[in-house]
């Protein structure tokens, strides 16, 4: 026996407190009727009240509470095998990890490049969004690897996200050409459809081709929306110690600051290559509802059935007897009928 929604189980613990309730209502009602005279010739002249029906009245409505409780709380008992079916795209994520993503110019906050492509990721990768689609992930600096590959277990994913950081990918660098190529590849082969790559970064590259590597992912059917992550005037890069404190800004061999700036046309121009979108991060996020909302109507394929192992939910047999209780405790009167007193005829 196991319940699927354990949390209305608590509802057990309102029965002692409707019985106090009980308890004191009908202790007043005698305490008042006390205040005539005595109770007993009392409750001889007060024809038909009847203070143990109110009693069992309540009792059934107490037995109701705990039916309904335990129905609420779905039982079940017994199990079978099934086969569950789900149609959904495959969606890889390329997030930029290079030190240029360290940079904090993303408002409010301020917090870093990095900090609000995760941030994002966290509100995509759930069922209310993807909704059966497979996702994966590949973080990329100056190289790029698959760290997730395509799954339908969102809670998996969410824990690759969040050991990602600027430290992950010790090859220094941005090499969007290469993330495209790798996302690509994490792609079934046979399909020309059915497949979505997102990429986040701040749009620099080092000599790794993207628009190239666009060109490549559209011949293999793949639709690329970037998100690009920063501020165009820039920001410098900071440079943290092991504990965490910034302790200056990178610096060219020159010895002068680098500043990072978003690069908006290659990440207007890797989207129009191959049929996806540009957007900007903003603090709202909606460019990533705009991209769900775009890739709830692409074709869907089926993802591979899994036979699953089902619970048999009983919550019926509660509710019955919950609903006999309440209908029982309706139809029963609180009065009982005056005894017909005899009478002696001389």
């Amino acid at each position: 026996m196991r319940f699927f929604e354990p949390i209305f189980l608590l509802g057990i613990l309102l029965i002692p407190l409707a019985g106090l309730f009980y308890w004191w209502s009908i202790a007043r009602k005698k305490a008042l009727l006390a205040r005539f005279g005595d109770m007993p010739l009392i409750m001889r002249a007060a024809s038909g009240i009847s203070f143990a029906r109110q009693a069992g009245k309540a009792v059934m409505l107490l037995v109701a509470i705990l039916f309904l409780s335990l129905a609420a709380a779905k039982p079940q008992l017994g199990t079978h095998m099934e086969m569950v079916k789900q149609e959904g795209i495959d969606v890889m994520i390329a997030i930029d990890v290079s030190k240029s993503m360290d940079a904090l110019d993303v408002k409010p906050g301020p917090i870093s490049r990095l900090d609000k492509a995760k941030q994002e990721l966290r509100s995509i990768i759930n069922p209310d969004q993807l909704r059966g689609d497979r996702i994966g992930l590949v973080p990329f600096a100056g190289s790029a690897f698959i760290q997730c590959p395509l799954t339908v277990d969102y809670t998996a994913a969410r824990m690759f996200l969040d050991i990602i950081d600027s430290d992950i990918i010790p090859v220094p660098g941005t090499a969007i050409g290469e993330a495209i190529r790798t996302g690509v590849k994490g792609f079934s082969k046979e399909e020309r459809k059915h497949k979505v790559l997102i990429l986040l970064t701040d749009g620099e590259d080092h000599g790794t081709d993207p628009l190239g590597a666009a060109d490549e992912a559209r011949k293999e059917g793949v639709r690329v929306y970037t998100i690009g992550i920063g501020s165009i005037e820039g920001e410098p890069i900071p440079i943290f110690n092991k504990r965490g404190e910034r302790v200056g800004f990178k610096k060219d061999e020159e010895g002068n600051v680098v500043v990072s700036k978003m690069d908006e046309t290659t990440l207007e121009k890797i989207a129009l290559a191959t049929g996806g979108k540009y957007y900007r991060a903003t603090p709202s996020e909606l460019e990533l509802d705009k991209i769900v909302t775009d890739i709830s109507k692409m074709e869907k394929k089926e993802i591979k059935g899994s036979l699953l192992l089902q619970y048999d939910d009983r919550y019926q047999w509660p509710l019955i007897f919950a609903m006999l209780f309440i209908i029982w405790e309706v139809f029963v009167s609180e009065r009982i009928k005056p005894r017909k007193q005899s009478t002696v005829t001389a």
